[in-house]
C-alpha cells in the first residue's frame, strides 16, 4: 500500500482528537514526504478489558494506518510490572508475569475491532528488557537525572505530601523511552497524561544519536458516563468495547448533555461540521438533545458491533421507554428559553416547592429529564421549541418549551 499525502486527510489526522503535537511542523513535513513512518503506541495490559476511552488513541493509529504508515503496537509486558505512575497519587501494584500475559490475551481481539491487525506490527518490550544485564540498566539510567524525574507533577505532588515514591517507579519513563530506541519510532502517540513519558523518548533518542520522534498528544481526556471524571473501570463510569449493544445504548443515553459533544469528537468519525450543527440545533431548541444522543449511541455501537445491532438496540430502548408509566395528557408549560438550570425549572413549574427541595430531589435520584435520571444539581437544560419532559417522582410530569 502506497502512502497517501492527501492534505485533507493529513489535516484531519493532525487535528481531530489531538490536544498538542511536538513538533507539529516536523510531523506535517514527515507526513507530506510520502515516507512510511513507524508509529509507536504502547499499552500495558493491566486489566483484561478495554473501554472506549482506551480506543481514542487506537482510532488515531487507524488513521495513520489508512494513510499507509506502519503502526507498531507495543505490549508493555515489562513496563506493566512496574506500573505507569502517570496521574497516580500512590504506587501502583506490581503485576505478575502470569497476570500480564492473561490480560494481554484479550487485547488483540479488542484492538482488532479498530485496527487492521494484519498490517500491524505487534511487539513486546520483554523482547529487550528480559535480555538486559545490570550493566545495561546502569548505562540506561545514566542518561537521566533525578532532578528531571521529580519535575513531573505526580512525583512532585507525592513528595510534597509525604507520600513515598519508590525507586522502581523512576524506571518507568526510562523504559518507555528505551522502547522508542528499540522500535526506531518516528512518531509516538498517547494521551496528554503521557506527555512526560513520551518526551523522555524524544530526549533519549537525541542523546543516543537517533532521529527524534515527533509526539502526538491526544485529548481532551474522555470523561466517563458521569460526565465528570476520566473514564475508568475502577470508577464504573465506562463503556467496554465488549459490552452488549443494549448496555452500550443505555449507558450513552445516561451521559450528561454537556459531555455529548466531546464524545462525538473522540469516540466517533462523524464529521465535526455535522455534530457541531447538531450542537447548535440543540442549543436553539430546534433539536432534542435526546435525539443527538441516540445518534451518538448508534455510532458507537456500529463501530464495535454493527449498524444492524445499533438499530435493534435503539428499538429495544424505545420499547423499554414506552412500557414505562408516562401519562399521555402531560401539561405543557411555556417558560423563558435558553440554557436554564434544572433547579430553577423545577421551582418555576411547581414540581418543587423551593430550590432546596429541588436540590434534595435531584440528589436523591427523584428527578428525570427526558426519562433519564439525573443527580447533578448543576445540570442545565436547553429550553427551546422542542418540548422537554421533566419528571419528579413517579407521578409528577411536565413538558416545558420556550415562550
Amino acid at each position: 500500500m502506497s502512502v497517501s499525502t492527501d492534505p485533507k486527510k493529513i489535516e484531519e489526522l493532525l487535528t481531530r482528537r489531538v490536544a498538542d503535537a511536538v513538533v507539529l511542523d516536523s510531523l506535517r513535513k514527515k507526513l507530506e514526504s510520502g515516507k512510511v513512518l513507524r508509529i509507536k503506541f504502547g499499552a500495558d495490559p493491566t486489566s483484561p478489558d478495554l473501554h472506549i476511552g482506551h480506543a481514542v488513541p487506537i482510532k488515531k493509529l487507524r488513521e495513520f494506518q489508512e494513510l499507509g504508515h506502519k503502526v507498531v503496537f507495543l505490549i508493555g509486558d515489562y513496563t506493566a510490572r512496574v506500573g505507569d505512575p502517570s496521574g497516580k497519587s500512590k504506587t501502583r501494584p506490581m503485576l505478575s508475569d502470569e497476570d500480564v500475559k492473561k490480560n494481554a490475551e484479550t487485547y488483540f481481539a479488542q484492538v482488532g475491532k479498530i485496527l487492521d491487525l494484519e498490517k500491524t506490527e505487534i511487539r513486546w518490550n520483554g523482547e529487550w528488557f528480559s535480555k538486559m544485564t545490570f550493566a545495561d540498566i546502569l548505562k540506561l539510567a545514566g542518561q537521566f537525572t533525578v532532578a528531571r524525574m521529580i519535575e513531573r507533577d505526580d512525583f512532585a505532588n507525592r513528595l510534597r505530601e509525604g507520600t513515598d515514591v519508590h525507586m522502581h517507579e523512576l524506571f518507568y519513563p526510562m523504559m518507555q523511552a528505551y522502547d522508542s530506541i528499540m522500535l526506531d519510532a518516528d512518531v509516538e502517540i498517547g494521551g496528554t497524561d503521557q506527555r512526560f513519558n513520551i518526551l523522555a523518548g524524544r530526549d533519549l533518542q537525541r542523546k543516543m544519536g537517533k532521529p527524534e520522534q515527533d509526539c502526538l498528544f491526544l485529548g481532551p481526556i474522555l470523561v466517563g458516563t458521569d460526565g465528570v471524571k476520566k473514564m475508568s473501570k475502577s470508577l464504573g463510569n465506562y463503556i467496554g468495547l465488549t459490552d452488549a449493544p443494549d448496555d452500550m445504548f443505555g449507558k450513552v443515553m445516561s451521559i450528561p448533555d454537556a459531555a455529548m459533544w466531546d464524545w462525538f469528537a473522540l469516540t466517533t468519525d462523524v464529521p465535526h461540521a455535522e455534530f457541531h450543527a447538531m450542537r447548535d440545533a440543540c442549543a436553539l431548541g430546534d433539536m432534542n438533545p435526546r435525539d443527538a444522543k441516540v445518534r451518538l449511541a448508534k455510532e458507537i455501537i456500529a463501530q464495535y458491533h454493527s449498524a444492524a445491532a445499533a438499530d435493534v438496540a435503539e428499538q429495544n430502548f424505545i420499547s423499554l421507554f414506552q412500557k414505562k408509566e408516562i401519562p399521555e395528557d402531560i401539561a405543557e408549560i411555556a417558560v423563558m428559553g435558553g440554557e436554564r438550570t434544572l433547579i430553577d425549572l423545577l421551582v418555576e413549574t411547581d414540581l418543587c416547592a423551593s430550590k432546596s427541595d429541588a436540590r434534595r430531589q435531584i440528589v436523591q435520584g427523584g428527578v428525570k429529564v427526558d426519562d433519564m435520571a439525573v443527580t447533578d444539581i448543576a445540570l442545565t437544560v436547553a429550553v427551546g421549541k422542542t418540548p422537554v419532559l421533566i419528571q419528579k417522582g413517579k407521578r409528577h410530569f411536565v413538558k416545558i418549551r420556550a415562550k
